[in-house]
């Protein structure tokens, strides 16, 4: 088993950068599936759930590979979302098994309500989002206390590396496992195949220029120099522990919000409550956290996503069955006959029935 994974761990680093392709690529099919067959969107769910679970463990490997290969360095900085994150992960065993698991539980949490939807009842059905909402929030409050500090989406590094970046493919062994074979060295070619005649010297109408290998002086002392505040701050900084209760406060109805709407939703699926109270409990938690500062630009944009995700409320509860799906239904219907843009209604269509049946395609 340790050899298959050591040949499986040597074939992505060599080919990186075809499989984050073959992901990409993978990722638009699960998007154009729904609608196509019978349970269609259940397979395509289970495609992006596998490719996402698949890419976590990928990039597990490629961060071992290159704090294995001191020669790699990277185009661009790495984004204050990696700093903090891996810094966190790096130096604390629980935070990282913590964050992994919650993304885990991202990954698959509507492919197990899609299983729960054919195979049990709508109560047992709900019960099992309840639980899985309840997972989540603890997996939150155990990184709240960790961490004492606002909450990042997601919690682990993303993939920030390039392929086209790597170093070229080593014969040494698996970065993680036991080494493999050392690969065989090129054949050479015979004396009497190999060209004897002195080639001609290019034109130089049909060569390149030399390409230049050395910078001005004054541009890397710039570059050097080019430094923000955030450049400066060690990776844990970035974002200023919580201080005062009201913050601890917001922090902590902003993790418990999807579990007591889910909670509200699973005994009153026909009523206007639990949209009222979570979108209550939004505004709450929004209005009683702290306001960054200039130089916090991490969790500045972390807030930014959070009132971002309001927006969810536009498919959710009575606010989609009385204003968005009639507007989506009438735009559908309006460019039906019209080429390219019933491209899109048509996608639409396929769509809107499943914001019906499932909570997790409108949960944020």
């Amino acid at each position: 088993m340790s050899s298959a994974l050591a040949r499986y761990e040597t074939f992505l680093i060599n080919n990186v950068s075809t499989i984050s392709s073959l992901e990409s690529t993978l990722r638009s099919v699960t998007w154009l599936l729904p609608g196509r067959f019978k349970d269609a969107e259940l397979a395509s769910e289970a495609l992006s759930s596998s490719l996402n679970v698949l890419s976590l463990y990928h990039d597990t490997l490629l961060t071992k590979a290159i704090e294995n290969t001191p020669k790699y360095k990277p185009l661009l900085p790495p984004t204050l979302h990696t700093r903090y994150t891996r810094a966190w992960a790096d130096n604390h065993t629980r935070y990282r098994w913590a964050a992994r698991v919650l993304e885990l539980v991202r990954f698959v949490e509507l492919l197990v309500e899609m299983g729960l939807r054919r195979k049990v009842s709508s109560k047992n059905r709900w019960r099992g989002i309840v639980v899985l909402e309840a997972i989540k929030a603890i997996l939150k409050f155990t990184l709240l206390r960790i961490t004492g500090r606002p909450l990042l989406s997601p919690p682990i590094p993303e993939r920030d590396i390039d392929p086209a970046t790597l170093p070229p493919p080593s014969t040494t062994s698996s970065p993680t496992l036991a080494p493999s074979s050392l690969a065989p060295s090129p054949p050479t070619t015979p004396d009497h195949l190999r060209n004897n005649h002195t080639p001609l010297p290019p034109h130089p109408l049909l060569t390149s220029p030399p390409a230049t290998k050395q910078t001005s002086p004054i541009e890397d002392f710039l570059l050097s120099k080019a430094l923000t505040t955030s450049s400066v701050k060690s990776p844990t900084s970035l974002i200023k522990p919580l201080a005062t209760p009201k913050e601890w406060l917001s922090e902590s109805i902003h993790i418990l919000r999807p579990l007591i709407y889910v909670s509200l939703l699973s005994s009153e699926r026909h009523s206007n409550r639990p949209l009222v109270v979570s979108l209550a409990l939004e505004l709450l938690s929004r209005n009683l956290r702290r306001i960054p500062t200039n130089s916090s630009s991490l969790e500045r944009s972390e807030y930014a996503r959070r009132d971002r995700d309001l927006l969810w409320y536009l498919v959710r509860g009575s606010i989609w069955e009385t204003w968005t799906r009639p507007k989506l239904e009438a735009f559908v219907d309006s460019t039906s006959n019209i080429p390219v843009i019933g491209l899109l209604g048509a996608f639409l269509r396929d769509w809107m029935p499943l914001i019906d049946e499932y909570y997790y395609y409108t949960s944020s």
